[in-house]
């Protein structure tokens, strides 16, 4: 067997991101493509001037010649319009404001890359990210088991480090994780969430934790607020650990955006739930078991998809 390849659709800052940490990690050859060719062969370059240092030995290239990605075994997709500040009113859209417009730009991409890929399992970053999934599921036509939804990775990293800053423990030590749609509708399971095995509400009380809830929910606004654009750093670490996941047939369960058949009493709608990821994509869901609160919350979340999957014109059950 060959060295993997991982075509990264995007070169702005989540893309880009995502092809240091790839290459950082050593995981396979990068194939950077963007609508400006300039964009996506100048950063390839660039991280290419990188590797003496760092020490990795890949290949890296970078155009918006989608034939060059040809045979790739994953493909994220980052492609889209941005959240970004209006100038003038300082407002910046909904998720739902760009979902017409990203399904244009999505819908040709997911055609070109299953066109030239026609087994890679395609990772979906670009927003509104659950409705983006079902864009990708559609014009690819490829199975459900290898389309998959990057959000439940970033919720559930915002979550943790929030909870390991408040308690001034390690990162590490911090087991949660987050269901639902990307963003204000994603469901937290405190039930679920311990530092190294010992419940949160034994660690602080109920109104810091809400707090972290509610921060998590917001956490791509607080850095739109910020810096004026969405974030890159922790989604593409997100995304990255669904990469090495799948290319590495690591069966990791990580909290996903799949299309569900039947679990949680839902079909034919991409939601966010613990899965295990390897070589085939998604491998299986893993159905949880929620109480009244958490179910009525999943409830929410999936309505709001819904709501946004029909913006899209497709048919959810």
């Amino acid at each position: 067997m060959g060295r993997k390849k991982v075509t990264i659709v995007g070169a702005g800052n989540v893309g880009s991101t995502c092809a240091t940490w790839i290459a950082a990690k050593e995981l396979a050859d990068v194939v950077l493509i963007d609508i400006v060719e300039g964009a996506a062969k100048g950063k390839a370059l660039d991280l290419v001037e990188a590797a003496p240092v760092i020490g990795f030995d890949l290949k890296i290239t970078g155009g918006k010649d989608y034939e060059a990605t040809a045979d790739s075994d994953v493909v994220v997709i980052t492609a889209g319009v941005p959240r970004k500040k209006d100038p003038v009113t300082g407002q910046f859209p909904s998720r739902d404001e760009l979902v017409k417009t990203n399904q244009n730009i999505v819908g040709e991409v997911t055609r070109q890359v299953a066109k030239f890929s026609p087994d890679a399992v395609l990772i979906v970053v670009s927003n509104p990210l659950d409705a983006m999934c079902h864009v990708v599921y559609e014009e690819s036509r490829f199975p459900a088991t290898r389309v998959i939804g990057q959000a439940g990775a970033l919720d559930t990293a915002r979550y943790k480090a929030f909870i390991a800053e408040e308690l001034n423990v390690s990162v590490r030590d911090i087991h949660g994780i987050v269901l639902g749609g990307h963003g204000d509708t994603m469901v937290p399971l405190p039930r679920h969430t311990s530092i190294a095995g010992i419940p949160v509400r034994e660690w602080m009380s109920e109104e810091k934790l809400q707090a972290i809830i509610d921060r998590t929910r917001k956490g791509g606004g607080e850095i739109v607020n910020l810096v004026g654009v969405s974030a890159w750093y922790a989604p593409a670490a997100g995304t990255v650990e669904m990469v090495e996941a799948i290319l590495k047939d690591q069966k990791r369960v990580i909290p996903s955006a799949v299309l569900l058949n039947g679990e949680y009493g839902y079909k034919n709608l991409f939601i966010g739930v613990p899965a295990v990821l390897g070589a085939g994509g998604v491998e299986k869901v893993i159905e949880m078991q929620l109480n009244d609160e958490e179910k009525a919350m999943l409830e929410i979340s999936a309505n709001a998809v819904r709501d946004v999957v029909g913006v899209l014109g497709y048919q959810t059950a």
